[in-house]
């Protein structure tokens, strides 16, 4: 998902690499400006905000946001006892977050050791993401991570002929697949279900949450769970697929013109957490 994280250029297991005579470094930080307001809520209230913003991309991991201290609400942040060490920005002192109503404990965090080339740090805090009642840029509620500019999803009709079979069931036969292309993913191929057998989609507890789309909810087929996902309420950024149907090629098999495509190494999908105080009817609304 992006620069950073899944496949990203940046990320431990990239698709691709650089073209540069001598190896590069095991692991590539990079920090740039948000270039948008970004704003904090704890405990019913504003504590940050700031046009100011740095994003770190750090392999492996979501985008992280971080504030000017000057941008703290006064009186919000508490340093603890605790420190930590990150591996290329020092020593990292944690704060408790106090609010109105309340305080957490190791809810932001300041490096204060840094080296000379990671100086755009300095006088710098990031905030626990799922410690915080929400992120906001302008007015609008983030959701999962700090906005990774590098994301990307494309969205294309396919006359590829489609075909899903559980032994000698057809599951699903199309040839109107949709193919979602997303930075650092495989190209997943999405079913209308019009071209699709419901009678062998057995609905299953549990959803996930794609900052990006939104809340898939899953299905079994046969003994199989987790087969198959769909996006019944699919952010408008990507209704194409709204309401159509994917599978897992790697738990049941998905035939594309004829060959059957496999799961690519590094592309299990990490479920996301909700956001705290995150409801499913407010993520459906977005």
């Amino acid at each position: 998902m992006g620069l950073a994280w899944q496949q990203g250029p940046l990320a431990p297991h990239s698709i691709g690499r650089f073209l540069t005579p001598e190896p590069l470094p095991e692991r590539l930080l990079f920090a740039e400006r948000l270039r948008r307001r970004m704003r904090v809520r704890f405990s019913g209230e504003w504590i940050a905000e700031s046009e100011d913003v740095i994003l770190l991309h750090e392999p492996g991991r979501y985008p992280v946001a971080y504030f000017p201290l000057g941008a703290v609400e006064h009186g919000v942040l508490e340093a603890s006892q605790l420190t930590t060490r990150h591996r290329e920005l020092g020593t990292t002192t944690w704060y408790t977050v106090h609010g109105k109503d309340h305080k957490t404990p190791r809810a932001a965090w300041q490096h204060t050791e840094l080296p000379a080339y990671a100086e755009e740090f300095e006088g710098r805090v990031a905030f626990a993401w799922r410690a915080m009642d929400a992120f906001y840029e302008e007015d609008e509620r983030i959701l999962g991570h700090a906005a990774d500019a590098y994301h990307r999803i494309d969205i294309r009709d396919s006359s590829r002929h489609l075909d899903v079979r559980d032994g000698d069931r057809v599951v699903a036969n199309t040839r109107r697949p949709v193919v979602l292309y997303e930075s650092g993913f495989a190209p997943r191929w999405y079913v209308p279900r019009a071209d699709i057998d419901e009678d062998a989609l057995t609905p299953v507890e549990g959803q996930t949450f794609c900052p990006y789309k939104g809340l898939a909810d899953y299905y079994a087929i046969g003994g199989t769970e987790g087969a198959a996902w769909s996006y019944r309420h699919a952010y408008d950024e990507v209704r194409r697929v709204n309401d159509l149907v994917s599978f897992e090629p790697d738990r049941i098999a998905v035939h594309l013109d004829g060959t059957r495509l496999e799961l690519e190494p590094g592309q299990a999908v990490i479920p996301h957490g909700a956001d705290r105080g995150l409801d499913v009817a407010e993520v459906e609304n977005r």
